[in-house]
């Protein structure tokens, strides 16, 4: 099994579009690339903690690659808007990619490239490439949030 982590705005919905994908094992939402220990959601959403609303991806690369992975999570959201996502303001709302190999920086920085350059988008990716740090696990009424609600059903774009 291997591990990617993500960042693309609120996590309810990206984690819903993971949950789908043959080869995805697991998936949690939670904090990631901030400076405070152990922050909470209400930490988080003040923006003070440097944390991103992330989803670590667990998956067997046996049966989808982390570029695979890389292609939902650009298509999930929209990596030209700098600490938004929608209506979501901030930096906990920032496009980030933590890689956990380097192998996976190389892969994130080729895709980011390849999607500057594809002439699809009318402004500059803004994307963080950055190694992942400290994992903090959300709160449990934020794990699988949609699917619990019964709106499990994300569509890719």
């Amino acid at each position: 099994m291997a591990t990617a982590t993500f960042a693309a705005g609120c996590f309810w919905g990206v984690e819903a579009a993971f949950r789908q994908l043959t080869g995805v094992t697991d998936t949690q939402v939670g904090y990631s690339g901030g400076a405070t220990a152990s922050p909470s959601y209400e930490n988080v959403c003040t923006g003070q903690t440097g944390h991103a609303e992330v989803v670590r991806v667990e998956f067997d690369p046996e049966k989808i690659s982390y570029q695979d992975l890389l292609e939902v999570y650009f298509a999930t959201h929209d990596p030209t808007t700098l600490n938004r996502q929608g209506p979501d303001v901030g930096t906990q709302y920032r496009s980030a990619v933590f890689y956990h190999t380097p192998e996976q920086q190389a892969a994130a920085e080729a895709a980011k490239q390849r999607l500057s350059s594809s002439g699809r988008l009318c402004r500059p990716v803004v994307t963080e490439i950055t190694p992942a740090g400290e994992f903090y696990r959300a709160e449990e009424y934020h794990q699988q949030y949609l699917e619990k609600r019964g709106l499990g059903s994300c569509h890719v774009k």
